[in-house]
C-alpha cells in the first residue's frame, strides 16, 4: 500500500533531493510544483535515479481549489512544505510577491491538512529566524528568535508563528519546523543539484559557475569581519543529509501518539568560512578560482552555526557528509550541466 507524501516545491533544489530520500525509504512522493523556481530537467534526473517517473502535479500552492482536488485524490500520510521564494535580495525588491506566495501557500496547505486530517507536517524553515547571534555563534533551538533583516526572513519567521497559532487550534496534528542552515552539494549521481535561475545567490553555485566560466569572477563580500580569516562563517550542510533529515522528521512524527509542535536545527554543528570554501574548492579540483574581495554586503550575518544535538537525540539523525563531499558533488553536477 502506497504511503503518499505531498512534497510542495518538490522539483526544486532541496525538494528534489528529498523526493529521492523519501523513495529510498519506501514512501511515494507526490510532487506539486509549477516550475516558477525550478527547471524541468530535474524530472529527467529523478527518473534516472528512481528508475521511474515521479508523480508530478503542475500546480501553484496559492491555488486553493487545485490543492483541494489533490487532497481529495490522495490519502496523504504527511506533507513536506518547501514551495516558497527564497532569494533575500529579491525579497527586498519584491516584498509583496514574497509575502503573498510564501505565506498564502503555507496557509492553504495548513487549512487542507486540517480539513483532511493529514497527521504529519514538516515545514521548510531557516536559521534566518535567529538573526545575528548575540554572544555565542552556535545557536540551539532555545536561542531567542530575532526579527529578520529581509522580507524573505520575515516569511520564515511569520511562517513559524502561523504554524504555532494553527497548532493551538488543531492540537492533534503533529508539526515540525526544520531550521536549515546552508544547503550545498548535489546528489552523488550528478543528475540533480542546485539550478539557480539567473545569477546564483548562494556561494557554492557561484564558485562552480565561476570555475566553469559561466561567471567572470567570484566576489567575496568582506574580509575584515571578526572571524578567523576575516570572511563570513556559515554552517554548510550537504543537501542529501538535509534531505534525509526530512525523512527522519516524518518518521519521528508518525511514531508519536499525540499532537505536538517542534523545531529542530538541521546543520553540521560546525562553521566554514567563505574563504575556506574557496580554498577547499581549489584544493579538491586543482583549479585556480578567480575571485576578488569586495565590500561587506548589507544584512550579512557575520557568523552562525548550528547546535545539532536535538536532531541527533530526537530524530536519530546527524550529518554524515563533509564539506569536501559537497564540493565534489557540486562540481560534478556543474560539469554534468555543461553536457546538456
Amino acid at each position: 500500500m502506497n504511503k503518499f507524501i505531498l512534497v510542495t516545491g518538490g522539483a526544486g533544489y532541496i525538494g528534489s533531493h528529498t523526493v529521492v530520500a523519501l523513495e529510498q525509504q519506501g514512501f511515494t512522493s507526490v510532487i506539486v510544483d509549477d516550475f516558477r523556481n525550478a527547471n524541468p530537467i530535474v524530472l529527467e534526473g529523478l527518473r534516472h535515479i528512481l528508475g521511474h517517473d515521479p508523480i508530478l502535479h503542475r500546480l501553484d500552492v496559492c491555488d486553493q481549489a487545485g490543492l483541494t482536488e489533490l487532497f481529495e485524490q490522495y490519502a496523504f500520510e504527511g506533507v513536506i512544505h518547501f514551495a516558497a521564494y527564497k532569494a533575500v535580495g529579491e525579497s527586498v525588491d519584491k516584498p509583496l510577491a514574497y509575502y503573498r506566495n510564501n505565506l498564502l501557500g503555507l496557509i492553504n496547505i495548513l487549512a487542507l491538512i486540517a480539513q483532511f486530517q493529514v497527521p504529519n507536517f514538516v515545514f521548510s524553515s531557516s536559521c534566518t529566524v535567529y538573526g545575528e547571534p548575540v554572544g555565542a555563534k552556535e545557536v540551539s533551538e532555545l536561542t531567542p528568535k530575532q526579527l529578520p533583516e529581509s522580507p524573505y526572513g520575515y516569511t520564515k519567521w511569520m511562517g513559524e508563528q502561523i504554524i504555532a497559532d494553527f497548532h493551538k487550534s488543531s492540537p492533534a496534528l503533529k508539526l515540525m519546523n526544520l531550521r536549515y542552515f546552508n544547503p550545498v552539494g548535489a546528489h552523488q549521481s550528478a543528475r540533480i543539484g542546485e539550478f539557480p535561475i539567473g545569477k546564483p545567490n548562494n556561494l557554492l553555485p557561484f564558485v562552480t559557475q565561476t570555475a566553469i566560466g559561466k561567471q567572470a569572477q567570484l566576489t567575496v563580500f568582506g574580509n575584515d569581519y571578526p572571524t578567523r580569516d576575516g570572511s563570513c562563517i556559515r554552517d554548510y550542510i550537504h543537501v542529501m543529509d538535509l534531505a534525509e533529515a526530512h525523512v527522519a522528521a516524518l518518521s519521528f512524527l508518525a511514531n508519536q501518539k499525540s499532537g505536538l509542535l517542534e523545531a529542530v536545527n538541521i546543520g553540521t554543528g560546525a562553521g566554514t568560512s567563505v574563504l575556506e570554501i574557496v580554498n577547499a574548492f581549489e584544493r579538491i579540483t586543482g583549479l585556480t578560482l578567480p575571485y576578488v574581495i569586495g565590500p561587506r554586503r548589507a544584512g550579512d550575518v557575520i557568523e552562525i552555526y548550528a547546535n545539532a544535538t536535538k536532531g541527533k537525540e530526537m530524530l536519530g539523525w546527524k550529518a554524515r557528509l563533509s564539506i569536501e563531499d559537497a564540493i565534489k558533488d557540486a562540481w560534478a553536477w556543474e560539469n554534468h550541466l555543461a553536457t546538456l
